[in-house]
């Protein structure tokens, strides 16, 4: 299960993610992504609530940086010890903008 809470703010958006990104999860994401980064600056990931990422919740996240690269930036906050090991054993770490 996952559960994704929005707040909007002036081309700003931060999306906190509570629960597992998974195979199941990751098509809602990214359907919500789809939706939101439409003429956005910046988008904050808030994954202090977030207990696992599975690689299709990597590409969701891989697809997303590559669409703000092109029109703002993307960040991924508050990401614990569980997610972030997964983050550095892909790879991620290198592609994605992670701050504790």
């Amino acid at each position: 299960m996952l559960k994704i809470n929005k707040t909007t703010d002036a081309g700003k958006v931060n999306i906190s993610l509570e629960g597992r990104l998974d195979t199941v999860t990751s098509p809602e994401l990214e359907a919500e992504l789809k939706e939101t980064m439409d003429g956005i600056s910046e988008l904050t990931l808030d994954f202090a609530a977030l207990d696992y990422v599975s690689s299709a919740g990597l590409r969701v996240l891989l697809a997303a940086q590559k669409t703000m690269m092109n029109q703002g930036t993307m960040k991924i906050v508050n990401v614990n010890e569980v997610v972030m090991e997964i983050f550095e054993v892909t790879g991620f770490t290198d592609i994605l903008k992670i701050e504790p």
